[in-house]
């Protein structure tokens, strides 16, 4: 009986990792969690609570933080708007992005795009993703609650 509630997790946690993986192949593309959960013949609710169980964050979060990352390597290159970043990674909000730019980032993506084209000269493009890898304020919390 155990042997067959062990099997059925791990079926369920590589049908999470497929969720994750379209979320990191397909983050231009509208997704939602409906169509994500129909993907892997789920409910909504229940890809939820089993991908944030997993993961740690809701499949929105996640899926936001991957657009936030492939937004901030664009604003590095510098040569398109904040504006066409925010379509070319898939929102349809520029107040939506910039809101969650701001959030995970710390600053507006104005500000990073003038900064990181002034400060990233010259390093390779494996330390400036490492270094500039958004960061959630709870992760942030935790990081600083073990340190003190």
């Amino acid at each position: 009986m155990a042997r067959d509630v062990d099997e059925a997790r791990l079926r369920e946690l590589a049908l999470l990792r497929r969720v994750r993986d379209r979320m990191d192949r397909e983050y231009a593309r509208p997704l939602d969690v409906e169509a994500l959960a129909r993907g892997v013949h789920m409910s909504a609710g229940h890809l939820s609570r089993q991908f944030k169980a997993a993961y740690g964050e809701s499949p929105y979060a996640y899926l936001m933080t991957r657009r936030i990352e492939r937004a901030m390597t664009l604003l590095r290159r510098g040569d398109l708007t904040v504006t066409e970043v925010c379509f070319e990674v898939g929102c349809a909000s520029l107040g939506t992005f910039s809101s969650r730019f701001t959030e995970l980032v710390g600053m507006p993506p104005s500000v990073y795009r003038r900064e990181a084209q002034d400060g990233f000269g010259g390093l390779p493009s494996l330390v400036v993703k490492s270094v500039t890898r958004p960061v959630r304020n709870r992760e942030a919390r935790r990081e600083s609650a073990r340190i003190a």
